[in-house]
This record gives C-alpha cells, sequence and structure tokens, in this order.
C-alpha cells in the first residue's frame, strides 16, 4: 500500500518536475514514513529496494521514455542489484534517490543509484536491468538506444569492478537449468 501512494503522488508531481535527458542524474526526494520501519527503528532493507523502483521510474517518466517503452510494449526488469548501506535513515529522515546510467554491456543497462541526505551518500545501490517484450522476448541494449532515440555524446565507460560483479553474480539464462544443489 505505501509503494502505491508513492507512485501516486509520483505521478501527480510529473506534470509540475522539469524534464530530463536519461543521460543526466535524476532526482527524487523522499521521507521516511513510520510503515518504512522495521523493528530496529530505522528503513527496512525491503524497502530501499522499492524505491529504488520509483526512481528509475522518475527519471524514465520525465525523460520521456517511459511513454515511448510503454507504446512499443517494452519494460524494464532488475537482473541484478548490489546493495552497501553506511548509514541508517529514520523516521521522518528527508532523503533523495539520485539514479544515473553508468553504461550497458552486450545485455543489459547497469544504474548506478544513491540514498542521499545533505550531499552525504548514506547507501549506494548498482542496478542490472535488461528490457522485455510483451510480446515475449528480450531486447538488446543496442535496441533499446535506438528506439528510445539514440545515446547522445560518448557511451559512458563501465567500472571493471561493475564488469567482474555482473559476470560473477550471473545465474543461468530463464531457459536453462539451474539445479539447487548444495555442498
Amino acid at each position: 500500500m505505501n509503494l502505491w501512494i508513492r507512485l501516486a503522488y509520483a505521478m501527480l508531481s510529473w506534470r509540475s518536475r522539469s524534464k530530463l535527458s536519461w543521460q543526466e542524474v535524476g532526482r527524487r526526494s523522499f521521507r521516511v514514513w513510520p510503515t518504512d520501519l522495521d523493528v530496529f527503528n530505522h528503513m527496512n532493507n525491503g524497502i530501499f529496494l522499492s524505491l529504488l523502483d520509483l526512481s528509475r521510474l522518475d527519471l524514465s517518466y520525465r525523460s520521456g521514455l517511459w511513454q515511448a517503452w510503454k507504446k512499443l510494449g517494452w519494460y524494464p526488469v532488475v537482473v541484478a542489484q548490489t546493495i552497501t548501506y553506511r548509514k541508517s535513515l529514520t523516521p521522518w529522515q528527508k532523503f533523495d534517490i539520485e539514479s544515473k546510467v553508468i553504461g550497458w554491456d552486450d545485455q543489459a543497462f547497469y544504474f548506478d543509484q544513491r540514498f542521499v541526505v545533505g550531499e552525504e551518500i548514506y547507501a549506494r545501490v548498482i542496478v542490472r536491468i535488461r528490457f522485455l517484450k510483451k510480446a515475449r522476448g528480450i531486447l538488446l541494449p543496442g535496441e533499446v538506444i535506438e528506439g528510445s532515440g539514440g545515446w547522445h555524446g560518448p557511451k559512458p565507460e563501465l567500472p571493471q569492478w561493475v564488469k567482474d560483479w555482473a559476470q560473477t553474480t550471473a545465474l543461468p539464462k530463464g531457459k536453462e537449468p539451474a539445479p539447487s544443489i548444495w555442498p
């Protein structure tokens, strides 16, 4: 329920928010609500991940891409993410989530997303995203870029540690076997 209320608020605010390029850093402000708290009275780790979705949606909507992707029947899905928590977010605390596309490989896009209070990072997340078609199938990043009006400027170079992370955490593709065998 909490996420739906935030989504409705985000949608209502999009008309009054500035337009962005998908190459820019998107910023979205939030506040820690009582429903976000865990038993230790700080924001629950699952809420962090849910708010990241809203922040990426905000960036794609404000850049005009969400509307284009919807017409094409495309949608992004999270394939992998890694989060590092540095400081707790506490009741009623205001924070921003900053989101930026930091590059892509032959299969997926990568976002760097940060939970920021003032100018200080409280948590940082790297997210790997693939695009699917409603008509079934996977889109390669080149297809998404072409269908989204191109990428203006040089292609961002993924940091080596992000490439290594993507490779070492990858699971077999959905149609390949992935048995759960414990040592």
